[in-house]
């Protein structure tokens, strides 16, 4: 099996790509502070705004540039294809303090443009602090709850998507009855981010963790699909596809974030068979402890149903570099 992933250093908005099978996305959140100076620049009323202290004018505007990027998935994603949008709810405080509900904003902005809502996915790390709120502590009634979540919004571009009947790829690609089970739950807690990325280029990108990326492709494409991100920052999604045995096109406006994805792609034959031992060391442990009616035909554990039976898992064995884009190579486990 071979995957190629590509990276075109360009605006998102002039988006130019077709059947996609998958998006897999975390764009800049509105309103929150460390994205204000990439917004502006973009359009310099977005400035004004926050100046002005006018929230609810730069929130709109925030969101009519990201909505020139959902407009052009339409085009992009193939009937049937999977949108899925990593985004946070943000806190400010001009003349009072307040909520800016990105994951609903987006939401609404993505259903006038004929994307189907499907039910999302509220995730969060879980927290060491004790101190779990915001405003004025004990006294009731100016404290907030802590915004510690965030929200994976799932769409459908038109119907369900269709497969031929006993598809090699789809039988290869099914899930464990028990990664369904966990995975499939509309809470998340994620452990860790699996990321070799340095400091500067982590808070230049507000790169997501490993694994929400790496279980959406995972949950909503097939080997040999093609994933979009058209906001890849460091490219964590196409990592997670390029572990996953999929393809993947990114879009990125700093061409200086391409160069630290090298590394992390020079690392996927490590880190495709770290997951891939974790995920069949946790099914065997389940196996032991169940009672199993099926066995599958390619690794020596039983399974829950007659779907996972022909689950194949590949490792990338390498991975090569043509300027800006990689071709990975795969072996069966």
């Amino acid at each position: 099996m071979e995957t190629r992933h590509e990276v075109r250093v360009g605006d998102a908005r002039e988006l130019s790509v077709e059947a996609v099978d998958l998006v897999v996305t975390s764009p800049p959140y509105p309103m929150i502070e460390m994205w204000d100076d990439c917004f502006a620049a973009q359009d310099p009323r977005i400035e004004t705004a926050l100046e002005d202290g006018d929230g609810d004018r730069a929130f709109a505007l925030m969101h009519d540039l990201l909505e020139a990027v959902w407009a052009n998935l339409a085009d992009a994603v193939r009937p049937g294809g999977i949108v899925c949008i990593n985004v946070g709810d943000a806190t400010r405080n001009f003349e009072t303090f307040q909520q800016y509900p990105n994951a609903a904003e987006i939401t609404r902005r993505m259903r006038e443009q004929g994307f189907q809502p499907l039910p999302d996915i509220v995730w969060r790390k879980p927290s060491n602090s004790s101190a779990d709120f915001m405003g004025s502590g004990m006294l009731p009634t100016n404290a907030y709850p802590t915004l510690e979540h965030e929200h994976l919004l799932i769409f459908r571009n038109g119907d369900t998507r269709e497969f031929p009947p006993h598809d090699d790829d789809r039988y290869e690609s099914a899930y464990f009855w028990r990664e369904r089970n966990e995975w499939f739950t509309d809470t998340w807690e994620i452990r860790g981010t699996r990321q070799s990325l340095d400091a500067d280029a982590r808070d230049r990108s507000g790169a997501f963790p490993f694994e929400i990326p790496y279980r959406l492709v995972s949950m909503f494409s097939v080997y040999g699909d093609t994933v979009l991100d058209p906001f890849w920052g460091t490219g964590t999604t196409s990592l997670a596809a390029l572990v996953a045995g999929r393809n993947s096109v990114g879009y990125e406006r700093d061409a200086d974030l391409v160069e630290a994805f090298a590394d992390a792609a020079a690392d996927a034959p490590a880190l495709s068979q770290e997951v891939i031992e974790e995920r069949l060391a946790a099914q065997r442990a389940f196996a032991a402890d169940a009672d199993l009616k099926y066995e599958t035909d390619n690794y020596e554990f039983g399974v829950k149903t007659a779907m996972e039976r022909r689950i194949q898992l590949y490792a990338v064995e390498s991975v090569d570099r043509e300027g800006d884009r990689w071709t990975a190579q795969y072996r069966p486990v």
